[in-house]
C-alpha cells in the first residue's frame, strides 16, 4: 500500500484532476471531503486528469471525521503555511495520509492547532509568495514521503 492523499473542499477542477493523475502515477489513494468547489464531471477536472482516471483509486467522504473513523489506525500529517515542522522533518511511513485544504483558506485553525505535531510546512523563502499551489504542494509532499519510504527505485 502506498500513501492517501486528502483534500478538504478543494475549490479548483484542474488542481484535482492534476492530483488525481499523480496519484495515479504513483498509487496513491485520493481522497475528496466535503463540499467540492465543482461537479465531479466538470470538463476541467477530466482534462487535467487525462485519461488516466480509470488508474486512480477515488473516495468521496462528507466530512474528515467520517474518513478518520474509517481508517482508525491511519496516521494523518496536516499540510500547512502555518506549522511550525517542515515536510522534510517528517517521518512518514508507507500508509499514511497527507491532508491537504481548500486552495482559498487552507486547513482550519482548530485542526492544526490540536494536531500540532503532525502539522507540516513547505518552506517558501520570498516573502512575496504566500503559498503554491495546490497540486505542486501535494506533489512535494508525496514524493518525500515516497523517497523517505524507499519507493523510488
Amino acid at each position: 500500500m502506498s500513501f492517501h492523499i486528502v483534500l478538504i473542499e478543494p475549490e479548483i477542477p484542474p488542481n484535482t484532476g492534476n492530483i488525481a493523475r499523480l496519484c495515479g502515477a504513483t498509487g496513491t489513494t485520493l481522497h475528496l471531503v466535503g463540499k467540492l468547489g465543482f461537479s465531479i464531471d466538470d470538463k476541467h477536472l477530466k482534462r487535467a486528469g487525462l485519461d488516466y482516471w480509470e488508474a486512480v483509486d477515488v473516495r468521496r467522504w462528507e466530512s474528515l471525521q467520517e474518513l478518520q473513523k474509517q481508517f482508525p489506525e491511519g496516521r494523518f500529517w496536516y499540510t500547512s503555511k502555518k506549522a511550525a515542522k517542515s515536510y522534510v522533518q517528517a517521518d512518514f511511513k508507507t500508509g499514511d495520509f497527507l491532508v491537504f485544504g481548500k486552495e482559498t483558506l487552507g486547513l482550519c485553525e482548530e485542526l492544526l492547532q490540536s494536531n500540532a505535531e503532525q502539522s507540516i510546512r513547505i518552506p517558501i523563502h520570498n516573502a512575496v509568495v504566500r503559498s503554491l499551489n495546490l497540486s505542486t504542494s501535494a506533489g512535494i509532499v508525496l514524493y518525500e514521503a515516497l523517497r523517505q519510504t524507499g519507493q523510488l527505485d
